[in-house]
């Protein structure tokens, strides 16, 4: 058991994954003792559209800012987090928080292609993930090897 000589409350660190497409975000707050979850529906249609000349809005999810802040918003609590999904969507998120979210740029511990995972294979995923980085110190190569899909130890 770790000594807390100030017996102050011990912060347990709360990680995050979101899992996103162009439709909605899955948002995941993961401690050691739970997991929440979050949807956030992203303002765009159901289907593909062909953007038509000199009509405001691009249709695109990467130009929704209400989408993206909402995502952001959702993050506040969390000390880490990842961003996975299928396509670009999760990309640009990651785009999006030059400027916009430098604080959990910081945060950010990758972004993983992951096509449609059940909600217990991403938590999984996740946790794996977070374990191998909270291990870690910043700059360390073996966390690219684990983000990779491969093993600290190579």
């Amino acid at each position: 058991m770790p000594r807390n000589p100030s017996h102050a409350p011990i912060h347990a660190p709360t990680h995050a994954v979101v899992w996103l497409d162009f439709h909605q975000a899955k948002i995941f707050l993961i401690t050691a003792e739970d997991v929440e979850a979050g949807r956030i529906k992203a303002d765009t249609p159901h289907r593909r559209i062909h953007h038509k000349a000199q009509v405001r809005g691009s249709g695109h999810v990467r130009d929704d800012r209400t989408y993206f802040e909402a995502i952001l918003a959702a993050l506040e609590e969390a000390d880490s987090w990842l961003i996975a999904g299928p396509g670009g969507t999760k990309k640009d998120l990651e785009k999006y928080l030059e400027g916009r979210g430098e604080e959990l740029k910081k945060k950010l511990v990758g972004v993983e292609p992951m096509d449609r995972p059940t909600e217990g294979e991403l938590i999984k995923q996740a946790r794996k993930l977070f374990e191998a980085n909270d291990r870690m110190t910043p700059g360390d190569p073996r966390i690219e090897r684990v983000l990779r899909g491969g093993t600290a130890r190579g």
